[in-house]
């Protein structure tokens, strides 16, 4: 299997790692592993401080990512049964386009 994949072989999952992915991108693209990391750190800074002010951020094809609140709440230690409290926090929410959900699932068409 190529490394430079993520795929699902048998129900066991395989993982990109950060170098994999520059090392892709900058092969597709033609360009140093420098500029790709850099061009893909600034990718995602961005997506990061767009959602971070309440925008959402699209990718025609690939799907948009946005900001969502997760209410404050009450949990349980699993190991003792305690109650915890758990703080209300911001968390990021990808949703894949219907392109790319056809792309992912050809036999659906």
């Amino acid at each position: 299997m190529d490394k430079a994949k993520c795929s699902v072989n048998r129900g066991e999952i395989t993982r990109m790692t950060k170098a994999e992915l520059i090392d892709a991108v900058a092969s597709k693209a033609s360009v140093s592993k420098a500029d790709a990391e850099r061009t893909v750190g600034a990718f995602f800074d961005q997506v990061v401080a767009s959602t971070k002010e309440g925008d959402k951020v699209a990718w025609p094809g690939f799907g948009s990512f946005s900001a969502g609140q997760r209410s404050a709440r009450v949990g349980r230690n699993p190991q003792t049964g305690a109650e915890v409290k758990i703080k209300a926090s911001t968390t990021m929410k990808f949703t894949a386009s219907s392109t790319l959900k056809a792309n992912l699932n050809p036999s659906q068409k």
